[in-house]
């Protein structure tokens, strides 16, 4: 198994197990939790293999659909409806980093220009949650706090920065998701935002 192959599948998981999670609390049924798991893991990797010519990997690998039916299985089993806290907070941004770095490192190794790169790095990492919070009628949070699409961003641009240094792919493709990993948690920590319009006094 390549780390590609082993970032994508560990990405679909963690993304099937938190919108499964973040379903369940919305108070859906169990299609509804299936389906909302489906879309919010392999959504972003879907867009991107489609952008780059691939089929999807939802109807070309196996493992992917094993990986959902066990995070479904896994929240099915749980049976409880609880509040979205700190675990599903620290999965989402494991999730984020593996995604990026997947999204990056199939870019490249397809000759990708640096720039496509990247945006297909942020692609692969923030689709699914997009979708995911808008099945679950909830604000999204790509949207407005948390920075995700900035972390994604970020990692996305160190990993073409250390390739353009001429690190090995691989080493390229870790710290890059570390980097993600790091700002996302920076963000929430000292609750960091992008800057918003601010509403002028009548």
């Amino acid at each position: 198994m390549t780390l590609l192959h082993l970032l994508d599948l560990l990405s679909v998981f963690v993304f099937a197990l938190v919108g499964a999670r973040v379903a369940a609390d919305r108070g859906l049924d169990y299609g509804g939790i299936a389906l909302v798991s489906i879309v919010a893991s392999v959504s972003g990797g879907t867009l991107r293999n489609i952008f780059l010519g691939l089929k999807p990997i939802l109807i070309t690998d196996p493992w992917v659909i094993s990986s959902i039916i066990a995070a479904v299985a896994i929240t099915l089993s749980v049976r409880r409806v609880t509040k979205i806290g700190k675990t599903l907070l620290i999965m989402d941004t494991i999730g984020l980093a593996i995604a990026t770095a997947s999204g990056v490192q199939l870019a490249h190794n397809l000759n990708s220009p640096w720039y496509a790169t990247i945006i297909l790095g942020v692609i692969t990492a923030v689709t699914g949650g997009l979708l995911r919070d808008v099945l679950c009628q909830l604000e999204p949070v790509l949207l407005h706090r948390e920075t995700i699409g900035t972390s994604s961003l970020v990692g996305a641009a160190a990993f073409v920065g250390l390739i353009e240094l001429g690190v090995d792919v691989s080493v390229a493709t870790i710290s890059g998701g570390i980097v993600v990993a790091l700002v996302r948690i920076l963000s929430i920590q000292f609750d960091l935002h992008l800057p918003k319009f601010k509403e002028e006094s009548k």
